[in-house]
């Protein structure tokens, strides 16, 4: 599994998020905010944390306006879970409780999809 942040466009989005078999975390910035660049560390850390489990792509809102509006992106940096085509935006900033946080919504996930009788 790969453990990079992958940077995805308006072309590359329905393979890297919507088909994807994995849940992925989405990063909504911008190179010139600095509250963006701040995160940015947590964001890449979320790779080697969830490898194989997560992926985790970035969205540049300047090149991608229209991926922005889509998930409602109003500010950045914007944090976004998407599974099943299912998207909840994340609230925590440190890398503590934002790994507390994807642990709590993976688990509802996983527990969601048993119940479906997938196999997981």
């Amino acid at each position: 599994m790969s453990s990079e942040v992958t940077s995805v466009s308006d072309t590359t989005y329905q393979v890297e998020i919507e088909q994807s078999d994995l849940p992925v975390v989405i990063d909504f910035w911008a190179p010139w905010c600095g509250p963006c660049m701040a995160l940015l560390p947590t964001v890449e850390g979320l790779t080697s944390v969830y490898d194989g489990e997560l992926k985790v792509v970035k969205v540049n809102v300047d090149e991608c306006p229209q991926l922005a509006e889509k998930f409602g992106v109003q500010g950045i940096p914007h944090l976004v879970l998407v599974k099943d085509g299912k998207a909840i935006t994340l609230r925590e900033r440190t890398r503590t409780r934002l790994v507390s946080e994807i642990d709590s919504l993976l688990a509802r996930i996983m527990h969601r999809c048993r119940a479906d009788g997938w196999r997981v």
